[in-house]
């Protein structure tokens, strides 16, 4: 069964500079000069002429000879760092690279100096835009791989001996140098790499392409004029006349990087820039700066509907809402539904790195001329300019209303793993993605979300690799397990069908000696001290004497979480 998109195709498209979608278009001339970005923390304003030519004098420092006092980036070879949390210059960066065709690697500002220490080396970076406080986890790591600290830039905060965004462009602008102009790219120039957990390990690198970026834009272009068509005219009710968005989630991760860095350039649109999530500080810019669209993800729809006093908190300027970066489950999408106006958009989405950023999309009701009735609980249809098959594992075609491993083929799919000729045989294949998502399909070809082939799990609507947590605690030092297995268990997640890390470990003599007890305090420590907050192992611990393994040695972790399942089910039947 071979599926495409209910939306219009699409269109042929030049090879260029991915910049070019964004800016230089010819109806931006006809843009009112509105608020851009505002820093939700001090609130710092920026313009929009502002911020392109901001973006242009970093390009153009970037393009000058370090003897004229620019930075002087190879045309090849450079790749750029960027580890930090959300802020307006997080945004430059990635427009001045694009310019000057450096591709950039996303780097979580959560990393520890592990996961760290991977991402630089993988990615070989060459220069570093950093957060000024992340400067005392990141200095050890670069000097231990080779980065010299006078390649390494600051885009927030200010310490001794480092160059900041606004110096570079100072001087520029000092010197009246003038724009280096934008080099020319082709479809299969890489623009950036973003990481992704998979089964195999640590995270991999994935290879988006300026045309990657380009289609994707397009993409989306397409979908926000079918709903301007579809549906009644909406007068947009934020700051300064346009559409206004509070920007909290990680631009380090897909969602973040195209909804605000990317997607945001499409029409007028103003930023209210959080460093990260909190939800008091969310929840007060709403309101003081009329925030008008709301884009989400399932934890953090979860922490909204049962925030203590919420019923309080005004929604009412909400003219857009949506969801990402995991699957939604009805409930939730139902009581967030009753906190915004009844007439809001919504929009849900399903996010993958490997996608550049979305490949099926819930249409809001009345879309595509109102021919494809959306039924609640669906994941959506396909996002336009995107096919899709429906396998079994035998790679024959499931039918109708069958669940099956979704493959999908787009001009959005990434060029393949940095580095990787192993992974990029065994996810893309002929053209094609396994995506590793099991899903189904019914006559109007609506999606319904089923389960996840691969172990990945999705944590707060972020990827978590359970052999990445099981290299990480068989590396400790004290040598305490032999064998180890992690896999996702019901009982903690912050929504209904949300799966956390639970560990099952075998002990090593050195760990019988000392006891279990002070093993998994051991295993405890260890592991938050080397994996970013969301991978933790929120489920726990389990000693277990030796793991189920299936006759080639594989462990059998759908055993060990039946087993765990079947004993939490007693547990909560005698309470009951």
């Amino acid at each position: 069964m071979h599926l495409t998109s209910p939306y219009p195709r699409l269109p042929g498209l030049p090879e260029a500079n991915a910049y070019y979608t964004f800016f230089k278009r010819p109806e931006q001339a006809e843009w009112p000069d509105f608020t851009l970005h505002i820093d939700a923390r001090t609130g710092q304003r920026r313009k929009y002429s502002e911020f392109v030519k901001r973006i242009e004098d970093l390009a153009t420092s970037f393009a000058t000879p370090t003897s004229r006092g620019g930075l002087g980036f190879k045309e090849e070879g450079e790749l750029v760092g960027i580890f930090s949390e959300n802020c307006m210059d997080y945004i430059t960066v990635i427009h001045s690279c694009l310019i000057v065709t450096s591709p950039f690697s996303l780097i979580s500002g959560y990393s520890t100096p592990f996961e760290l220490r991977h991402a630089l080396s993988l990615a070989k970076v060459t220069r570093l835009f950093v957060d000024a406080k992340l400067l005392p986890k990141l200095l050890p790591v670069a000097k231990e791989i080779g980065i010299p600290t006078d390649k390494i830039y600051l885009l927030l905060g200010n310490a001794p001996g480092f160059r900041t965004i606004s110096e570079l462009v100072d001087h520029i602008n000092e010197k009246q140098i003038p724009f280096s102009g934008v080099r020319p790219a082709k479809n299969d120039t890489l623009a950036y790499l973003v990481f992704s957990s998979g089964t195999t390990g640590l995270p991999k690198a994935v290879m988006i392409s300026h045309g990657n970026v380009i289609y994707s834009a397009v993409q989306s272009a397409i979908v926000f004029q079918d709903v301007a068509d579809s549906l009644p005219p909406v007068t947009p009710r934020g700051i300064d006349g346009v559409n206004t968005s509070l920007a909290y989630l990680p631009m380090h991760h897909s969602y973040g990087l195209h909804r605000y860095c990317l997607q945001s350039f499409i029409a007028p649109h103003t930023l209210v820039i959080m460093g990260k999530w909190d939800i008091k500080v969310a929840l007060q810019c709403i309101q003081k700066y009329e925030i008008s669209s709301l884009y989400l993800t399932p934890s953090i729809i979860h922490q909204l509907v049962n925030h203590s006093g919420i019923e309080t908190v005004d929604f009412s300027n909400i003219q857009a809402f949506g969801s990402g970066a995991a699957h939604l489950p009805l409930e939730l999408a139902k009581k967030l539904g009753a906190m915004v106006p009844k007439d809001a958009i919504f929009l849900e989405g399903e996010f993958l790195n490997r996608r550049t950023v979305g490949a099926i999309i819930q249409p809001p009701t009345g879309a595509l001329g109102g021919k494809v009735k959306i039924i609640p609980g669906s994941t959506g249809v396909l996002m336009p300019g995107v096919e899709a098959r429906l396998l079994r594992e035998d790679g024959s075609s499931v039918g109708l209303n069958e669940t099956g491993e979704l493959w999908i083929k787009s001009k959005t799919i990434a060029l393949g793993y940095w580095n990787n000729e192993k992974a990029n045989k065994e996810t893309f294949i002929n053209g094609w993605l396994k995506t590793g998502d099991q899903l189904s399909v019914n006559e109007q070809g609506c999606f319904f979300f089923a389960d996840r082939v691969k172990d990945t799990l999705k944590v707060s609507g972020t990827q978590v690799s359970p052999l990445e947590i099981e290299t990480v605690l068989l590396a400790n030092p004290k040598k305490l397990i032999n064998d180890v297995s992690v896999a996702g268990v019901d009982g903690y997640g912050r929504t209904s069908d949300e799966k956390v890390p639970h560990a099952w470990i075998v002990l090593s003599k050195e760990g019988e000696q000392v006891g279990a007890k002070a093993v998994i305090k051991e295993l405890d420590d260890w592991h938050k001290e080397n994996l970013s907050k969301y991978k933790w192992l929120r489920g726990g611990f389990e000693v277990m004497a030796e793991l189920p393994k299936s006759p080639t040695g594989k462990t059998l972790r759908r055993e060990l979480q039946d087993r765990y399942e079947e004993r939490r089910q007693k547990r909560t039947d005698a309470k009951l």
